[in-house]
């Protein structure tokens, strides 16, 4: 296993930014900002990340690829593509998208439409046409399941790897986004287990978070730092463990590096109780 998250540094030195994230205990990280027209750059990245023995889990091309207004859709289509083709040239694992919505006004709400057989094919026929024109080479496109959109389980997800049928399609896990309702929320743990046993084989990199549910009336489900909440984290790294590779951890969505360190102190500790480590 690797566990990874940002660092907090006033550089953006190739070759500090990795010197930077091995002190923090790192051997996973974001890919660095850069683009396609830096090829020099993009050069620096891989061989100062890989020289401090530091892998690029992904490069984020967050937006919406199945909006309805074709215009955005199309928009968002030729940012993955981009993303995908500098994920493949700097050597990242793979680039992570969601699939989106069909709601005009937004990259994530739920839309009635979003659960359809109709956005499923609209999904398959969107990865494959990325994975078609860029046509990568190392890096694999990868999907994050989320609460209210294909793929949104590990089954769903299974359906989506069987309908793709390509190599250059895996799987980003993060758990967290399907933990949604009191069922899976108390038992997490087994929903973790099916996302292993289902998706494992081509599982490329996982988000560590937490979850915590709040005492309301109505469900209320919420994402927290890692060792704050209630995600099965014995489970999740044992599991982890047991994927071929060192399969890259990755921390997000915190607001400084102090709590990244609470963080990363609170998954290095649960790794170290089961004997294992990153």
């Amino acid at each position: 296993m690797r566990l990874g998250a940002p660092v907090f540094v006033e550089t953006d030195e190739p070759q500090e930014l990795a010197k930077a994230h091995k002190a923090e205990g790192y051997r996973a990280a974001y890919c660095p900002k850069v683009t396609l027209n830096e090829p020099e750059r993009i050069h620096e990245i891989e061989k100062a990340f890989a020289d401090e023995g530091v892998v690029i889990a992904e490069v984020g091309a967050w937006g919406n690829m199945i909006a309805p207004d074709p215009q955005k859709r199309q928009a968002q289509i030729d940012v993955v593509c981009e993303r995908l083709a500098l994920a493949d040239e700097v050597g990242a694992l793979g680039c992570v998208d969601y699939a989106g919505t069909y709601d005009p006004n937004s990259s994530t709400d739920p839309h009635p439409k979003n659960l359809s057989d109709e956005c499923f094919d609209l999904i398959v026929e969107t990865i494959r046409h990325i994975i078609d024109s860029v046509k990568p080479k190392r890096a694999r496109f990868m999907l994050e399941m989320m609460p209210a959109v294909h793929p949104h389980s590990p089954d769903s997800y299974a359906a989506l790897l069987k309908a793709v049928d390509s190599p250059a399609f895996g799987v980003h896990l993060d758990p967290v986004n399907i933990i949604t309702s009191p069922e899976r929320y108390f038992y997490n743990g087994k929903v973790i287990q099916a996302c292993f046993e289902k998706l494992g084989h081509a599982i490329v990199s996982c988000h560590g978070k937490d979850i915590m549910m709040y005492p309301t009336f109505m469900v209320e489900i919420r994402e927290c730092r890692p060792g704050t909440g209630t995600l099965d984290y014995r489970t999740f790294l044992t599991e982890l463990n047991r994927l071929p590779g060192d399969v890259p951890l990755m921390m997000e969505h915190l607001p400084n590096k102090e709590e990244y360190d609470l963080a990363k102190g609170y998954i290095t500790g649960v790794a170290a109780e089961l004997g294992l480590s990153f």
